[in-house]
């Protein structure tokens, strides 16, 4: 694995913030399972799924307004599912209590009815995972009849679901967006908190933590590490 300051230095549009000032390479790495370092690998997966939202949503936007042709509908469905999961899975619950919650869609303060939104891509979550329904095209069956009226075969039709359309995709990543930003400050905090624990921690009880392998310097990932202390003065 690498380490790096994604996602606890950025402004919720995935460029590097004031957050995470990375301060070069580590030379050892150790894994910390403590409630503290827990929340906040919570809270950094949370963000790298708002980031995926955000990233879908781009990708959707330049599909639909392609010029040449209608967009790939394929492009379509596998992005704007993507999407969708990514989004729900930032409110889970299960053993983290890193979810977000409709309150944390209120505080975003964006106008509309952005909590009506929220609860819609959730239930398109659970439309997307049903392992029983087709979300791309309705199925039945007819029996065809020749001029007689009598039975002539089997045809079986099928209906085309509405497709993703632009002022959809801009809404859920206005939605994601916000909450990108507001993760991200929760990261920052929970950073110091962590980072106040591990001060107090000896060498010897950090030796004894479980060692992790990061990528080698100089590789396509190189790791860094985000510096949680705030800046001097």
């Amino acid at each position: 694995m690498s380490v790096d300051d994604g996602a606890a230095g950025t402004d919720g549009t995935g460029r590097p913030g004031d957050a995470g000032r990375a301060v070069g390479s580590p030379a050892v790495v150790r894994r910390l399972t403590t409630p503290e370092a827990l929340e906040l690998a919570g809270l950094a997966a949370r963000f790298d799924d708002l980031q995926t939202v955000l990233r879908c949503c781009e990708r959707l936007v330049a599909e639909l307004a392609a010029d040449g042709g209608d967009p790939d509908d394929l492009a379509l469905e596998t992005f704007w599912t993507t999407a969708v999961v990514s989004y729900a899975r930032c409110f889970s619950t299960g053993t983290t209590t890193t979810g977000l919650t409709t309150e944390d869609v209120t505080a975003t303060g964006l106008p509309g009815d952005v909590l009506d939104w929220h609860r819609v891509l959730l239930q398109l979550r659970d439309h997307y995972a049903d392992p029983a329904v087709n979300p791309r095209e309705t199925f039945s069956v007819g029996a065809s009849q020749d001029a007689a009226g009598e039975a002539a075969g089997i045809a079986v039709t099928s209906g085309r679901q509405p497709s993703v359309d632009e002022v959809t995709v801009r809404q859920t990543g206005a939605i994601a967006y916000a909450l990108s930003g507001l993760v991200d400050r929760r990261i920052a905090e929970q950073q110091q908190v962590v980072f106040a624990s591990l001060s107090a921690m000896t060498k010897g009880e950090l030796d004894e933590l479980e060692l992790v392998e990061v990528a080698d310097a100089g590789s396509a990932e190189e790791p860094t590490l985000a510096d949680p202390r705030p800046p001097a003065g």
